[in-house]
C-alpha cells in the first residue's frame, strides 16, 4: 500500500517521517521519535542500514547512490524524510 500512496500523492515531509517511525518502530520493537539518532542508541546494526536503503528505494521510488550513501543521510527519520523528499525533486528516481 506504501508503494502505491507514494506513486500516487505528493510527498510531504511530515507523512515520510511518519511512516519511516512507524517502520523502524515496527522493526526494533522501540518506539522511534523523528529525531531519534537511531545509530546512535545502538538500535540498528550496519545489515539494518542496508535493509533500511532497499526500504527507502522501493517505497519511494528513488536511487541512493554515491554520496548519499552517507550514514548522516540516516541517523533520524527526519534525516531520511528530507533525502527523500530531496531525491523525489532532483528526479532521482530509477527508471522503470
Amino acid at each position: 500500500m506504501t508503494d502505491q500512496i507514494a506513486a500516487t500523492s505528493p510527498l510531504k515531509a511530515e507523512a515520510v517521517e511518519l511512516a519511516l517511525t512507524d517502520y523502524l518502530t515496527e522493526k526494533t520493537g522501540t518506539e522511534i521519535k523523528p529525531g531519534d539518532d537511531i545509530f546512535a542508541s545502538g538500535l540498528v546494526s550496519s545489515m539494518f542500514a542496508m535493509q533500511l536503503v532497499v526500504h527507502l528505494e522501493s517505497t519511494y521510488d528513488i536511487a541512493i547512490i554515491g554520496p548519499e550513501l552517507r550514514i548522516d543521510n540516516f541517523r533520524t527519520a527526519q534525516v531520511m524524510a528530507a533525502l527523500v523528499l530531496r531525491l523525489s525533486e532532483d528526479g532521482a528516481a530509477p527508471d522503470a
